[in-house]
């Protein structure tokens, strides 16, 4: 891995770093400074030129910073001749923002798909995005991993043969039925309207869940609202019990919290592309790693190895 460097941004230095570990090579040091009047300076404090640079940094809160400094950090690479600059994105938090669905609005994951490049990215490496045609928003290559087999092998320690995996609303579904093969269990999913960004309706559930141990997989769980309200269907459907499971474990404000709190909720599990602070963590909440799968997908990259042969 001679000929490859990495930077981090200051979004999630443990991501990185145990990137890094798993790669086998130096997490590079990055410099990020603020000048008077509050604009983002970044030095990338190693040699880039003619080297395969990888710039990790998930898009979190708080967003808008962390998206200038990604930005930043690319415009940097550029400038002191990387060979390719390969953006990895744990999290792409414009993917929510992938449709016209009212007038006169912006559509966030394209526009941002473009900033991006025009910073001069060369492809990107990204982990669950929120729906698949986000992927088309970019004009360069993209690799997109899931984390359904880091989620599938924590499952498969408990006793699935009364399981059925349900997702939260049909534009989850197929993701949802590709995990609950590789459970080996039923699929089922709620039937969900959205008012606003944490009003939503459920009107059904679609699927038998009656007396059944209940696995709800989501991309990404944020306030929560969209989860609690499927699980009121859950109880009056009389499950057995439920567990929780996405990618990205966002849980803004106390969403953990009222999460753990629910009735019949064993276990909350999401992945580690976004860092969840130690004074939000909650008894009963499981953080998987996904270090081991986007530094094999970075490490195929560099060689020129398949990335989809992960999911073979």
């Amino acid at each position: 891995m001679r000929d490859i460097a990495v930077f981090s941004g200051t979004a999630h230095p443990d991501l990185a770093t145990e990137i890094c570990a798993q790669l086998g090579v130096p997490l590079h040091p990055a410099r990020v400074s603020r000048f008077a009047n509050d604009c983002l300076e970044v030095q990338l404090q190693a040699n880039c030129r003619e080297r395969d640079v990888f710039l990790i940094q998930p898009l979190v809160p708080p967003v808008q910073e962390h998206l200038v400094e990604l930005l930043l950090m690319i415009d940097a690479a550029r400038g002191a001749s990387a060979a390719r600059i390969t953006v990895v994105l744990p999290h792409y938090a414009y993917a929510r923002s992938d449709k016209k669905d009212a007038p006169r609005i912006s559509i966030g994951g394209r526009l941002v798909a473009d900033l991006l490049t025009a910073a001069g990215a060369d492809r990107v490496l990204a982990m669950t995005l929120h729906s698949p045609q986000v992927h088309g928003f970019f004009s360069v290559p993209v690799d997109h991993l899931h984390a359904l087999r880091e989620l599938a092998t924590h499952f498969r320690r408990r006793d699935l043969s009364n399981a059925v995996v349900v997702s939260p609303d049909l534009g989850n579904a197929k993701a949802a039925a590709a995990f609950a093969r590789m459970l080996g269990t039923p699929v089922a999913a709620g039937a969900k309207q959205r008012f606003s960004d944490d009003v939503v309706k459920i009107s059904a559930v679609i699927g038998d869940v009656r007396d059944r141990d209940v696995i709800v997989l989501d991309d990404e769980i944020a306030k929560g609202s969209t989860v609690i309200e499927l699980m009121e269907h859950l109880r009056a459907l009389e499950v057995r019990s439920i567990r929780l499971a996405c990618t990205h474990g966002l849980f803004s404000g106390d969403a953990l919290r009222r999460l753990s709190a629910q009735e019949g909720v064993l276990e909350i599990v999401c992945t580690n592309t976004v860092p969840i602070p130690a004074e939000k963590r909650v008894p009963g909440l499981e953080v998987l790693s996904v270090a081991p799968a986007l530094a094999e997908a970075m490490r195929r990259i560099h060689v020129g190895e398949s990335v989809s042969a992960l999911f073979g």
